[in-house]
């Protein structure tokens, strides 16, 4: 087998929130997008260092391509890590903008310094950076 790369896929309940969260607040951007009559229901976007994420909304009925029902769901069954420069200043933007902050910057065992926020659907969002 061949494998090349991931490349993970959230269902998103209000896809332009979504999409403001991670193209404006974390500063992805956009690489692909879907429309269907006009209205987007499928972007990619892409970091600087080629890590991707695609968002896709819900669809009527709550269930995706594959049949497997995407809503409702209980708990979180999704997180992600994102590096940055700079833990503190990013939960502080983040903050301001109004993004929920579930876990304060602290440092780690491991040399990382972390933080955490919800994303628009309240999937957990690890901020991360090397500790110096």
């Amino acid at each position: 087998m061949g494998f090349r790369s991931a490349f993970p896929m959230l269902a998103c309940d209000d896809l332009q929130r979504s999409l403001a969260f991670y193209r404006d607040a974390l500063g992805f951007r956009e690489t692909y997008r879907f429309e269907d009559e006009g209205t987007a229901t499928f972007v990619a976007l892409q970091l600087g260092d080629g890590s991707g994420l695609g968002l896709g909304g819900v669809p009527e009925g709550g269930a995706g391509i594959h049949g497997l029902p995407q809503r409702p769901i209980s708990g979180r069954y999704f997180e992600m890590c994102v590096y940055c420069d700079d833990v503190d200043a990013s939960i502080e933007e983040l903050r301001a903008l109004g993004h929920p902050v579930l876990v304060e910057p602290s440092g780690t065992p491991w040399g990382e310094r972390i933080a955490y926020v919800a994303d628009p659907d309240g999937h957990p969002i690890m901020l991360a950076t090397t500790s110096t």
